[in-house]
């Protein structure tokens, strides 16, 4: 998967916009960082996943998901793009995208959805 993949996955949810954060690529909801690319161009960093979420996650597959020093304190896991799934990582970054979007475009994801 590539990031402009995923880009092209994430703009179709409500609120979602492009930005860039740190310099890099980023999706955002309602200016609120949603993910971004890391420099090495591969690496997409993900907020709002826990502590235990991302230990699962590592253990499961650590060629994918994976954590450095300096985001361990952090809700974040790291994924390699070139290796993930699509519809894993989509749906890891919709669970983020559902707290950070207004309920009312949740609520209407979810009724398209039925």
């Amino acid at each position: 998967m590539t990031f402009d993949e995923l880009r092209e996955i994430a703009l179709g949810w409500a609120a979602v916009e492009d930005g860039t954060s740190y310099g890099t690529a980023a999706l955002k909801v309602r200016g609120r960082l949603l993910a971004r690319l890391r420099e090495d161009g591969d690496s997409l960093v993900v907020k709002g996943v826990g502590p235990d979420q991302r230990a699962r996650l590592i253990e499961a597959e650590p060629d994918v998901y994976y954590v450095t020093a300096h985001y361990a304190g952090w809700p974040i896991v790291l994924v390699r793009l070139s290796r993930a799934d699509p519809a894993a990582v989509a749906a890891l970054l919709r669970r983020h995208w559902r707290e950070l979007a207004p309920k009312r475009d949740v609520a209407a994801f979810d009724a398209s959805r039925d």
